[in-house]
């Protein structure tokens, strides 16, 4: 959760996150930001969670696994 520090929630942090809570927080801000502009709904909250699971596996496919083969070259697989 994005239990972070008054003092790390300028919006340099929305723009420029320095670590793992100010980058939930920043996520979690625009989440809101979102629903508030969207209203209430299944449909925004469905929209939500489409939009953050799609960019999950993005992620994923795009720069984590080529990290996970490469790495798995440099140092052997394990299976």
């Amino acid at each position: 959760m994005p239990y972070i520090s008054p003092g790390d929630r300028a919006w340099e942090t929305l723009v420029t996150p320095l670590g793992a809570g100010q980058l939930c927080y920043a996520l979690t801000k625009q989440v809101l930001d979102y629903r508030l502009r969207h209203g209430t709904s299944f449909a925004t909250f469905a929209e939500i969670l489409a939009a953050l699971e799609a960019t999950k596996l993005e992620l994923y496919r795009r720069v984590i696994t080529p990290y996970e083969d490469q790495k798995c070259q440099e140092n052997g697989d394990v299976y």
